[in-house]
């Protein structure tokens, strides 16, 4: 018993390194995605989109 626990404890874990990574890739998407919400908040054409959808939805004709 003794000699599995202490073999289990000293084999190296393939993916020790995962975790990090996956966080990496996380925090890449996720500014990459605010970045482009940003951009288009500031353009002209998406603001006039909204404004007109919501017209749309709140005029009570």
């Amino acid at each position: 018993m003794f000699k599995r626990v202490l073999t289990k404890a000293l084999t190296p874990k393939v993916e020790s390194g995962m975790v990090s990574a996956e966080y990496a890739v996380g925090t890449v998407a996720t500014t990459s995605l605010a970045g482009i919400l940003v951009w288009l908040v500031q353009q002209e054409w998406f603001r006039d989109a909204i404004v007109g959808i919501f017209k749309l939805i709140f005029s009570f004709n």
